[in-house]
């Protein structure tokens, strides 16, 4: 890196996100990892955020927290619906010369605007796919609107960030955003590894030797799939397949989802080494989610040595070498997800294959790398603004005077 280049890295850089610190997350995680990033290189950081009484994660940053309302049925998660007059009098205090958006709320359009009026450069990341979230309640028919307003939100956007090279084609086919870049997402092969298998553990579950687990790992919510969970269970109870499913997560529809899966083994919310010897004690990840961006947790599993079956999505087929690392088959066919199953299940032999290439393949996604990739969309944009930034802009600490 030049010393020109190392001028063109943001100083400050504000971050408005809908969860940052509400529950945990795909999407917050990558939050929290980017902020403390960003810290680790010299940038201060401020994020505007709902306020949660009882934070679920490690901050980093200078944290703003604003007034929200828990959005129905879900609680868990917060709407802010704008930037008071004293959160935009810290904003104003702490001078971003860069404004990050990662959730495209009232808060988000907000924040653009503030961005816009001001000339400050704003980017966007891109975590989750809103637009399909309505098919599992009964509201498929606003899809095209959702899709309509997301086009209006980031096109005002220079940069969108996406994870994987798939959600980048549904955008560009969609017309959702101008300059869509890669910025993927990495795993800590330190805590996620094929060393954390625990038989002892698997024993105290009820869990034979010989039994090959089945596991899945999200928030028990309608859109995560959780009813093909239960599907692909029942088709193979009935072919008189051999298995265990391993339910990690915890949600809304917990109760629904044991209704379905009697037999199931519900270890609930898991984190740090806990998750990772629930990854690594088990035999195959199965992921039936088509509303993922990346797919975290299919990461996870392939750094912990499992081979994954999931639907062909954006995400997982950029993470699963079909085959290989793993199998990938068509939404709505569980007979087609069911033979994948069955063959590793099946095969100990296949299964020990496709963990090894999946264990190998998840070295390509280095954090380092990820967040190094990052910063130079970041400057980029940092170069591209140059002209329209303020002349003698003031390098001193601006925390503390934001926050006075």
């Amino acid at each position: 890196m030049t010393p020109q280049d190392e001028d063109l890295q943001p100083e400050r850089v504000a971050v408005f996100s809908g969860n940052f610190n509400c529950c945990t997350d795909g999407h917050s995680r990558t939050i929290n990892r980017l902020v403390a990033y960003l810290e680790s290189q010299g940038t201060e950081v401020m994020v505007f955020s709902p306020w949660a009484p009882q934070p679920t994660q490690t901050l980093g940053g200078t944290l703003v927290p604003l007034p929200s309302l828990p959005i129905p049925a879900r609680s868990e998660y917060r709407l802010s619906c704008w930037l008071t007059r004293s959160a935009r009098k810290k904003l104003n205090a702490f001078r971003p010369d860069l404004i990050h958006v990662s959730t495209p709320d009232i808060l988000g359009y907000s924040a653009i605007r503030y961005a816009r009026r001001h000339r400050i450069p704003v980017v966007s990341s891109f975590h989750t796919r809103f637009d399909t979230y309505f098919r599992y309640y009964g509201l498929r028919f606003l899809e095209s609107a959702v899709r309509r307003y997301l086009r209006h939100f980031y096109a005002r956007c220079q940069h969108i960030y996406v994870p994987s090279a798939s959600m980048k084609e549904v955008l560009a086919k969609a017309g959702i955003g101008r300059d869509i870049r890669l910025w993927s997402r990495g795993i800590d092969r330190a805590i996620f590894s094929p060393t954390r298998r625990d038989p002892e553990w698997r024993r105290e579950l009820g869990i034979s030797d010989d039994e090959a687990v089945l596991l899945f790992v999200g928030r028990l919510v309608k859109e995560k799939a959780i009813d093909v969970v239960a599907d692909l269970h029942k088709e193979l109870k009935r072919r008189g397949m051999r298995h265990r499913m391993l339910i990690v997560g915890d949600g809304p529809a917990r109760a629904q989802f044991e209704e379905c899966v009697p037999e199931g083994i519900f270890a609930g919310f898991l984190s740090g080494v806990d998750l990772a010897r629930a990854y690594a004690s088990s035999d195959i990840f199965f992921n039936p989610s088509v509303t993922e961006t990346f797919g975290n947790v299919t990461l996870e599993a392939m750094a912990s040595g499992l081979p994954a079956v999931c639907l062909k999505a954006t995400g997982s087929s950029n993470l699963v070498a079909n085959g290989l690392t793993g199998y990938l088959s068509e939404p709505g066919r569980i007979s087609e997800t069911a033979d994948h199953a069955e063959a590793l299940i099946a095969g100990p032999g296949l299964r020990a294959r496709m963990s090894d290439a999946a264990h190998e393949r998840s070295a390509a996604y280095s954090w380092d790398a990820v967040m190094g990739e990052l910063m130079g969309h970041y400057r980029d944009i940092m170069k591209a603004s140059r002209p329209h930034r303020a002349i003698g802009y003031s390098r001193v600490p601006a925390t503390q005077a934001a926050l006075d």
